[in-house]
């Protein structure tokens, strides 16, 4: 299957491709979210070749994302697709948000030539519910991990995923954005400057 097939954008590095980062996006919006392609577009522009997609929930314009096994496999045909659009990258997979959850939950089964999984505002918990933590297969990740998670996450602030990253086995890294919301937004700062910033800190990851 191609990237057009999977209905997925390739975001080809322009100069000198180092790694390749299938990104999926948040629960509440597709691909063409402002966030996804601002991204991709920063990281493409560092080095990095970025596909992004669309769960097939969102491709049907319905609201309720599907549920995880189904949101996985897609990942996974596109993943696929992607290894093909760039054979011979390193590759990382992450997401915004739900996306990066999901990502998290391919990363803890069988995934091979995995080199890292990068995640954009983990979802450790519903808002204002921490009494229900998604985190009971994080420590079957072997793949390393960057986390990058706002001050100020309702979602789950970096203080508590500290706790839970002590679980786990693999390497994990967190990029803490100093007053940053679930989104990574920063108040009075402008919402480019804040994801570039973001996208020197993968790019330094991912080549490190």
């Amino acid at each position: 299957m191609d990237l057009t097939k999977a209905g997925a954008i390739g975001y080809d590095a322009d100069s000198g491709a180092k790694a390749l980062l299938v990104l999926a996006h948040g629960a509440g919006a597709g691909q063409q979210h402002p966030f996804m392609v601002s991204m991709a577009r920063l990281l493409s522009a560092k080095g990095i070749s970025v596909v992004t997609f669309d769960f097939p929930y969102m491709r049907e314009r319905r609201k309720i994302p599907d549920r995880a096994p189904v949101l996985e496999e897609a990942f996974r045909q596109v993943i696929a697709a992607a290894r093909e659009w760039a054979p011979r990258l390193p590759l990382f997979i992450g997401g915004k948000s739900m996306g990066g959850r999901m990502a998290t939950h391919l990363a803890a089964q069988p995934l091979d030539a995995l080199d890292g999984v990068v995640v954009f505002g983990y979802p450790l918990h519903p808002p204002g519910k921490p009494d229900q933590p998604r985190t009971a297969h994080l420590p079957s990740i072997a793949a390393p991990i960057l986390i990058v998670q706002g001050e100020r996450d309702t979602f789950g602030t970096p203080d508590e995923l500290r706790p839970v990253m002590k679980t786990m086995p693999a390497p994990v890294t967190l990029h803490v954005v100093a007053k940053g919301d679930h989104s990574l937004s920063v108040r009075g700062q402008k919402r480019d400057d804040g994801l570039a910033e973001v996208a020197d800190v993968v790019v330094g990851w991912v080549i490190r």
